[in-house]
């Protein structure tokens, strides 16, 4: 077997324009075809009830349990790997991870994460810094039109994307979110009325949330195609420009 390569710098040049070249010319069949919607290929499949058991083996009891607790919801998970098993359209959700390796998180209160719900959802980009600061698990991606909740119940997580809704829509502020998470995380653990730990309150959308942002890539590829052509005549090259292996 060849040795492996050490990084992105031992890629020649040749391979580095044929691996970006692909992915443009992917991406324009896809806006041909208007098909530019993250596709979620693995909702064709599905694990049996047995073989997702069996990754759980040796999982820790928090995850596993929970891990469990979905399958009773939502049927086996379409995907599984031996750390992470993944359902897709289940109930209200776009997708569904559970993963074996836990996150320590102290917000409300000390825990760890492993079950992570997402939807489809257009985060507003300068809202971005305000619901990280609200929660750091409530994730966001902002090219892929998806927002997240990740934590140790899909009660809050319901949570979490509720109060992020309310935030984005200016119902509530950051301190005002933090603290109503609190109460009805509380409420929910206490088998008290929380309706933010239930269900979703409001309908996400289904799709159209992508955002590719723009494209600034070409006159600096022109820049960078003619200290090419300097440097293959001079036999030298600019020591300001990343290195690249191919033309030693």
């Amino acid at each position: 077997m060849d040795e492996r390569q050490e990084g992105p710098g031992d890629i020649p040049t040749a391979q580095r324009m044929k691996d970006i070249g692909t992915a443009m010319a992917s991406s324009i069949g896809s806006k041909l075809t208007g098909d530019t919607q993250r596709d979620q290929k693995g909702e064709r499949y599905l694990l049996t009830e047995a073989e997702a058991e069996a990754l759980l083996a040796d999982w820790p009891a928090g995850p596993s349990g929970m891990a469990r607790q979905m399958m009773k919801q939502y049927g086996p998970p379409n995907e599984g790997t031996p750390v992470r098993l993944i359902w897709y359209r289940n109930g209200p959700w776009k997708r569904t991870e559970v993963i074996r390796d836990e996150i320590v998180h102290n917000f409300p209160a000390t825990h760890t994460d492993f079950i992570t719900n997402w939807i489809d959802y257009p985060v507003p980009v300068d809202m971005m810094n305000e619901l990280t600061r609200y929660d750091g698990s409530c994730l966001l991606d902002r090219t892929a039109g998806e927002a997240g909740a990740r934590c140790d119940s899909e009660a809050a997580n319901f949570i979490t994307i509720n109060i992020m809704h309310e935030i984005v829509t200016g119902a509530r502020t950051v301190e005002e979110a933090r603290h109503f998470y609190a109460e009805q995380m509380s409420a929910y653990m206490m088998g008290r009325p929380a309706p933010y730990a239930e269900r979703l309150l409001f309908d996400p959308p289904r799709g159209g949330t992508m955002d590719p942002d723009e494209g600034l890539i070409a006159p600096h590829m022109l820049k960078q195609m003619g200290q090419k052509v300097k440097d293959l005549v001079t036999g030298s090259a600019d020591p300001s420009a990343p290195t690249d292996s191919s033309s030693r």
